[in-house]
């Protein structure tokens, strides 16, 4: 009887820490994610005019049937060998549609760009989402852009989360031709410690962890890292050293007085100075408008000797 209590009780704390381990993964899934069929503010009037894209396909992680639901903003028809396009990965928070300023100022940048949700937010498979299947979304949606454009140079471009989980992308796939973060983090547990409560041991309790910092160094192509200084939410630091540590042809963008949202609307002109100086290094570069002078990107061509 002694030794059936004990038993029972031992089965009931480890049901109870495991039931205590599924509760605080779903609770940082929702943190981070915050899944949301809503666009941001008057956002979705962007989206007028962009066509409806359903990428569909069989989850490896739960055998069920995905469907992702997308936009596509194209550019010069008909398209060009030499037109690049683009896979948008968003953040947290709003639906792809709250993404369609952004995807409007990349296409008057020169790419043709196709956003996507993840399960869990808009018109996608619902469900709450986590790393790996927003990591699984990302590729299917790589495949999906490469199978309909395999003759265009295709890019990967993430906004804050979307920036973890498109070097994710980047460091397993080996046909794109650049990656562009903008807000992006090395890591959950390094933005957690850049509150002013971090001090506080949170790492080992961290399940949903994008590692960022340690996946850059695996990616092969020309990296963009877009970062503002008035950045409240990621700190400009965690983007810089997300730059330091990638291996590959890369430039740091610094925008003054960019926040967490607003980069590529204040920051255009870096932007495409940007562009044309990483990923069209046959041209010229462009010269930087005046003001301009004092922010100019840092950029090195060879990881052994960058240009600080």
């Amino acid at each position: 009887m002694k030794k059936w209590s004990l038993y029972a009780s031992a089965t009931a704390l480890v049901a109870l820490l495991a039931a205590g381990c599924s509760t605080l993964d779903e609770r940082q899934r929702e943190w981070i994610f915050q899944p949301s069929d809503r666009s941001w503010g008057n956002s979705e009037a962007s989206s007028v005019g962009m066509e409806d894209v359903w990428i569909e396909f069989e989850s490896t992680l739960t055998g069920e049937p995905v469907k992702l639901h997308g936009l596509w903003l194209g550019g010069r028809a008909p398209e060009s060998p030499d037109q690049p396009v683009m896979l948008y990965l968003h953040g947290a928070r709003y639906n792809v549609a709250g993404s369609s300023p952004r995807m409007r100022r990349m296409n008057e940048l020169g790419f043709s760009v196709l956003a996507i949700d993840y399960r869990g937010f808009g018109k996608s498979s619902k469900g709450l989402p986590s790393e790996d299947s927003a990591r699984e979304d990302a590729l299917e949606a790589w495949k999906w852009l490469a199978a309909q454009h395999p003759r265009q140079p295709r890019y990967i471009f993430g906004h804050s989360l979307g920036g973890a989980i498109g070097i994710d992308l980047a460091s397993r796939v080996h046909d794109e031709s650049g990656t562009i973060v903008e807000s992006t983090f090395t890591s959950i547990a390094d933005v957690v410690s850049s509150f002013k409560w971090g001090w506080l041991p949170f790492g080992p309790f961290i399940t949903q962890r994008f590692e960022a910092i340690s996946k850059v160094k695996d990616i092969g192509a020309p990296l963009l890292v877009v970062h503002g200084t008035a950045d409240s939410l990621i700190n400009p630091t965690l983007g810089r050293k997300l730059y330091d540590a990638a291996t590959v042809p890369k430039m740091f963008v610094l925008v003054e007085g960019g926040s967490h949202h607003n980069l590529n609307s204040i920051g255009q002109g870096q932007y495409r100075s940007a562009l044309t100086q990483l990923f069209r290094m046959h041209e010229p570069p462009l010269e930087p408008p005046s003001d301009m002078a004092a922010n100019q990107p840092t950029v090195a061509h060879n990881a052994s000797t960058p240009s600080l």
